[in-house]
């Protein structure tokens, strides 16, 4: 699924760009998952589609990692439906991108874990 899908689901959901992109989601999910300290860290570039750098280590490294990839998207989605269904939600009022500032409508902010 291409980013340009994403964002305009996103748009489609009433987001704007200044709330949520695509990108945004794959900068979330390597930033928790990195700090989870839980998974390889060359297990998760991989489920990013992230390239390897080093060109030599690129060319000899075809490992794909998917028993750990597998383990690590069940975390995942474990842990998205836990703070979906948490009870830490704060409801903060959302803000107009517009001049005038005014509150429309509210969104859902899920908190750390307890």
């Amino acid at each position: 699924m291409s980013n340009n899908t994403v964002n305009a689901a996103l748009r489609a959901l009433g987001y704007s760009k200044a709330q949520m992109t695509g990108h945004g989601f794959r900068h979330m999910a390597s930033t928790l998952l990195n700090e989870a300290s839980l998974w390889n860290h060359d297990a998760i570039e991989r489920q990013l589609a992230h390239t390897e750098k080093d060109e030599i280590r690129a060319v000899y490294n075809a490992a794909q990692y998917l028993p750990e990839r597998r383990r690590m998207m069940q975390w995942w989605a474990d842990r998205l439906d836990a703070l979906a269904g948490a009870d830490n939600v704060v409801v903060l009022p959302r803000r107009s991108t517009g001049s005038q500032g005014s509150a429309q409508g509210s969104f859902a902010f899920g908190g750390r874990d307890k």
